[in-house]
């Protein structure tokens, strides 16, 4: 039987391995995007030439309306979806002080608006088929808060608590609820720090080094073959750091 997944804030970094990965053991992948189009397409094209049905839409995920037009498409054309991961997210580094509303508002919608946009639609075609697997990409700062990442920090605590809750909601459905909450990963959010700042933090990281965007995509792919019961948890991926 066919199997369809679902890949947000696919067009680089964590979104963009984990589509990859993910076209070598489905059947067809969806991937979405909002500011990088042409990359966006990059990766469906590469996904494609490997011999796997992909389909990419560009919007914004923060939009209920995008996701909701999203979603029935892909029900109208594939009528199922096994698997749906919740990557899409931004970071915001700066005091408090100096944040303004508009900035907390763009993180929660994008980091955990989202998460709800998707889980909503998702969630009736995977409770109709007693079937599915949802994977949400938290933070290890979900878990434990970063000074000068307030917004980021509490969106993705906002995750956690989502993934948990969810889970029990869902479990007498048959659908597993999870989340990956990541450490310092080597992609393009972190480019707003300096390399002293970077080499500074990797010294703190106990295995020395960022994770590589592969290695999440590794973890979520090993975490949707994990046993049936496995659900509601945060696991982290943090090379030791909490």
């Amino acid at each position: 039987m066919s199997k369809t997944a679902i890949v947000t804030g696919a067009s680089r970094g964590i979104g963009k391995a984990c589509a990859l990965k993910l076209a070598c053991h489905f059947d067809r992948i969806i991937i979405t995007s909002y500011h990088n189009k042409d990359a966006l397409l990059k990766v469906r094209d590469e996904i494609r030439q490997a011999g796997t049905d992909c389909h990419a839409f560009t919007g914004d995920i923060g939009d209920y309306q995008f996701v909701e037009t999203m979603i029935s498409e892909c029900i109208d054309r594939f009528h199922k979806i096994d698997l749906l991961v919740n990557n899409a997210g931004i970071s915001y580094v700066g005091l408090l002080t100096d944040m303004t509303p508009k900035d907390w508002d763009i993180v929660v919608r994008t980091n955990l608006t989202s998460v709800f946009n998707c889980c909503r639609q998702v969630v009736p075609y995977m409770v109709h088929e007693k079937s599915g697997h949802i994977i949400n990409i938290s933070s290890m700062w979900g878990l434990q808060g970063a000074s000068c990442e307030v917004a980021y920090s509490a969106s993705k605590g906002g995750v956690n608590s989502f993934t948990q809750a969810l889970a029990k909601e869902l479990a007498p459905s048959n659908i597993r609820v999870n989340a990956l909450a990541c450490g310092t990963v080597d992609t393009d959010m972190n480019s707003c720090f300096s390399s002293e700042d970077m080499e500074t933090l990797c010294n703190d990281i106990p295995i020395g080094r960022m994770a590589t965007p592969g290695e999440i995509a590794e973890m979520i792919w090993l975490l949707y073959n994990s046993p049936a019961y496995l659900t509601g948890e945060i696991i982290k991926i943090d090379g030791g750091y909490l």
